[in-house]
């Protein structure tokens, strides 16, 4: 290695360490993955051992609130932890009206399945969506669409990927839901969770990482102001040297 290819591998580590951080902040880590299955989890092992739906509604919606709470007491982000809620809201409602425990997961699968069709028609359109969710984390807004070409590819793929593994996904779970069980839909869903997750959000990092930088947008308005900041100091201080030379001429 010469010394000339160490700067290229350092900016190349120091790229891929940013967009693992911003996956991370942008999809809720490890622990957003946590809040994300336990409430289904707990759903199904209740339904599971005494096929009571009332009970197994309540206590996967009081885990969703109490992680909430626990967000809120330890002053983090709960942006992901009240998506929970909300899923599970949802679910448990549509499970209560019906009188079917399987429609507990019906509203998820549906949005799992809206979320594909997202990911697809954005791309397609040149608008893709991991490049929306994740432009202000990288701190580029909307830059990558006209400014970086690279980075727009980049996008495209990942969202590509995302779109063509939920709707993966959502062939294997909507014929489980009419053929299946509620306890069998309940375990492949709860199996499926984080794998399908994981797999999108490492291909979107290999296809980031391999990418241009970013254009932090912010740094260049920021720039401009004190640009401007500069010029306008400029123009005062030579307007008042033209000043106080008028005054030396008129006196």
């Amino acid at each position: 290695m010469t010394s000339l290819d160490k700067p290229t591998e350092d900016a190349q580590q120091d790229a891929r360490a940013v967009t693992e951080a911003a996956l991370f902040e942008a999809f809720g880590g490890v622990r957003g993955m946590v809040e994300t299955v336990v409430p289904g989890l707990l759903f199904v092992t209740i339904f599971t051992i005494n096929k009571d739906l009332h009970w197994s509604a309540i206590a996967a919606l009081g885990v969703s609130l109490l992680l909430v709470v626990v967000r809120l007491a330890m002053r983090d982000t709960v942006k992901h932890a009240f998506s929970g809620v909300f899923g599970v809201a949802f679910g448990v409602v549509f499970a209560m009206m019906t009188g079917n425990a399987k429609d507990f997961y019906l509203p998820g699968m549906i949005y799992t399945l809206g979320l594909a069709v997202a990911y697809i028609v954005t791309t397609l359109a040149g608008v893709p969506l991991i490049g929306l969710i994740l432009g202000p984390v990288f701190k580029e807004n909307l830059s990558w669409r006209t400014r970086n070409p690279g980075r727009k590819k980049a996008y495209a793929k990942a969202s590509w990927a995302w779109g063509l593994i939920l709707l993966a996904k959502c062939a294997v779970l909507f014929p489980l839901y009419w053929w299946a069980n509620t306890s069998q839909l309940g375990w492949v869903l709860v199996a499926l969770k984080i794998p399908p997750f994981l797999l999108a959000v490492w291909l979107t990092w290999v296809f980031l990482a391999k990418a241009p930088a970013p254009i932090d947008v912010f740094a260049e308005m920021e720039a401009e102001e004190q640009a401007e900041k500069e010029r306008e100091a400029v123009l005062a201080q030579e307007d008042n040297e033209a000043t106080a030379g008028r005054h030396r001429r008129d006196g």
